[in-house]
């Protein structure tokens, strides 16, 4: 562990880095600068409301999102998105799917030539259907100096935060900026792999969602064990076939942003996509479910998203076909598994 460590020290010292702004003061985007913070990385913290960058800033602990958890002193909060990207050799996208154009874009005059920027958001838009890298590249145009990424894996904010063992999988189109970043980012906790695939690391990262409110679903129907195995395999072969059919390289879902986020989602107690499921499963309406959540399950918004991108690449999803039938239909969640199982017998 000792020699990891001094490992880790020189490659910190190697990729010495002035400062990153994190743009979200969410559970995962306060778990993120807490990493970067800890390793001695000036880190800026943008929130939207100021009076959240005040209680951070006195309290030094995110109460709402992340409790028990305190900010680093190299941690500044701060409600300025000039003052959180301007200079930032690293921009680290934490926000919502929903409110993510609009935030991108409201930055894009601030962003250091040469910046690499890296998006931890997994969801599509409803509205374009595009994942987060796109929509960064939609908004910057086709002269833009930055590099564009994407972080994704099985990963729980708090237990990030908890110094918890974790492994997740960092993309670039230019597999040494991958690298650059995979330095960066790494600690004697967090393992970080690299990937080019940048879309198969997106779409894998925000399908697992809806197949995590199919297991909550199941589960709160009390349906036991076997249903959600059979859910989390068959889940993984629609999120594949769709990433195949839009050139997504089909090893990426079987890696740490497929397979290894479908399991941690769909059996995680702390999943906000899979307690959205039980709570569809045990009667309650989405709307309730919504209002009484605090955090964002992307999943709900993603059903949308994808159900249409499936239509668009005339794929058979019929898990996800189900899920977007309950959320946006009001269709009965056993109905829905009846007619999953009365389907037409076929090969696997």
């Amino acid at each position: 562990m000792k020699l990891l460590k001094e490992q880790l020290k020189e490659i910190l010292l190697k990729n010495k880095i002035s400062s990153v702004a994190v743009i979200g003061a969410g559970s995962w985007g306060t778990s993120l600068a807490v990493l970067l913070s800890n390793k001695g990385i000036p880190v800026r913290l943008w929130a939207h409301k100021q009076s959240h960058v005040e209680e951070l800033s006195h309290k030094r602990e995110n109460n709402k999102y992340l409790a028990g958890i305190i900010l680093p002193k190299s941690l500044e909060p701060t409600a300025s998105l000039r003052g959180a990207v301007e200079g930032a050799e690293l921009v680290l996208m934490v926000v919502p799917s929903h409110g993510y154009r609009d935030v991108f874009s409201q930055l894009i005059p601030f962003l250091a030539e040469g910046a690499k920027v890296i998006s931890a958001v997994k969801g599509v838009e409803n509205n374009s259907l595009s994942t987060m890298h796109q929509i960064m590249v939609d908004e910057l145009g086709e002269n833009f100096t930055v590099e564009l990424g994407v972080l994704s894996g099985p990963s729980f904010a708090k237990e990030v935060a908890l110094n918890k063992p974790t492994a997740v999988t960092i993309g670039f189109d230019n597999i040494e900026t991958a690298q650059w970043a995979q330095d960066i980012f790494s600690t004697d906790f967090f393992r970080v792999y690299t990937s080019t695939d940048v879309d198969g690391l997106e779409l894998s990262g925000a399908f697992k969602n809806i197949i995590a409110i199919a297991t909550g679903i199941c589960d709160g129907l009390d349906f036991g064990l076997n249903t959600r195995a059979a859910l989390i395999t068959r889940g993984l072969a629609e999120m594949q076939r769709l990433g195949v059919a839009m050139k997504a390289d089909s090893a990426t879902f079987s890696g740490l942003s497929g397979l290894g986020d479908l399991l941690l989602t769909c059996t995680g107690d702390l999943s906000r996509n899979r307690k959205v499921g039980l709570e569809l499963g045990r009667g309650n309406t989405i709307e309730k479910i919504e209002q009484e959540m605090f955090m964002v399950a992307e999943g709900v918004k993603t059903t949308l998203s994808m159900y249409q991108l499936a239509r668009k690449w005339n794929i058979d999803t019929p898990i996800l076909d189900e899920v977007y039938n309950i959320i946006y239909q009001g269709k009965d969640c056993l109905q829905a598994v009846q007619d999953l199982l009365a389907r037409e017998l076929k090969p696997e």
